[in-house]
């Protein structure tokens, strides 16, 4: 599947990135993340449906927040949030909730 974005009330989701107009991985590491190939992973992941993950960004400046995963095989979400932004990860994790039963993931 090719990545899509949800929409999650006062957030948005969407693919992670590292391109000339937006770069997750300084983001990423305030939440532990230590792979420098995190996003470049995350994007195989999508393509052959083993793991969908998102970034959960501010809108008006598409800033991550927190970043959120669900497992293809199980429905599982997963999410983890810079500090204060918790409520933007339990937002999209319900976000993500809402996609998987659509999708019939982990059914």
């Amino acid at each position: 599947m090719e990545p899509v974005e949800i929409n999650a009330g006062a957030w948005y989701l969407r693919a992670l990135r590292t391109d000339n107009l937006m770069d997750d991985r300084p983001a990423l590491r305030e939440l532990g993340e230590t792979d420098p190939d995190h996003v470049g992973r995350a994007a195989c992941d999508w393509t052959a449906d083993l793991r969908y993950t998102w970034a959960v960004c501010e809108p008006t400046t598409g800033e991550l927040l927190a970043e959120v995963a669900l497992r293809c095989d199980t429905g599982d979400v997963s999410a983890r949030a810079r500090h204060g932004h918790e409520d933007a990860a339990d937002a999209a994790t319900a976000a993500v909730r809402r996609f998987a039963t659509a999708l019939e993931l982990g059914s």
